[in-house]
């Protein structure tokens, strides 16, 4: 059974698979923030901390597509939607690589507790916050649409 810092491991590296090959982004700050898109969230890592050894661009990319944890979940979500079209390109980058994962997982395997129902909420939601990040990767967002029209969401 993977830990869930393994699991953790897998998805920082699949996104920013998902961005390189893809995607066809070859940006490497884009693809350092993929790799550590959810560090701040997930550790005790700090964006000032990832700033000193990665740069300004990298950790900025990062806060961008963190939340706050010491929010509520459905404000994190709310935040996400109202967010997405302003984030910068390259954030708008690895949030979409970050969603088309995180859909592609819930196709392949429903999480223990998760009904049919919530996996359906989870994609309406997602086409919300994808709507925000359109026109910035067309070949990740066709893969997108392509999984939201297999679930009847409309985007």
């Amino acid at each position: 059974m993977l830990s869930a810092a393994s699991v953790n491991l897998l998805t920082v590296h699949s996104v920013a698979r998902i961005l390189s090959h893809e995607g066809g982004i070859t940006d490497i700050e884009v693809l350092q923030a993929a790799l550590l898109h959810d560090t701040v969230e997930d550790t005790d890592t700090s964006i000032g901390e990832l700033q000193a050894i990665f740069g300004q661009t990298v950790s900025r990319i990062v806060q961008e597509v963190t939340d706050d944890k010491a929010l509520p979940k459905h404000e994190r979500k709310r935040q996400q939607v109202e967010h997405a079209p302003h984030a910068s390109h390259q954030a708008k980058l690895v949030k979409l690589a970050d969603k088309l994962y995180n859909l592609r997982d819930l196709n392949r395997c429903t999480p223990t507790g998760w009904s049919a129902e919530r996996v359906q909420e989870y994609f309406v939601w997602a086409a919300q916050v994808v709507r925000g990040l359109r026109g910035t990767n067309p070949a990740l967002e066709r893969q997108l649409e392509e999984l939201f029209k297999q679930r009847g969401v409309e985007l």
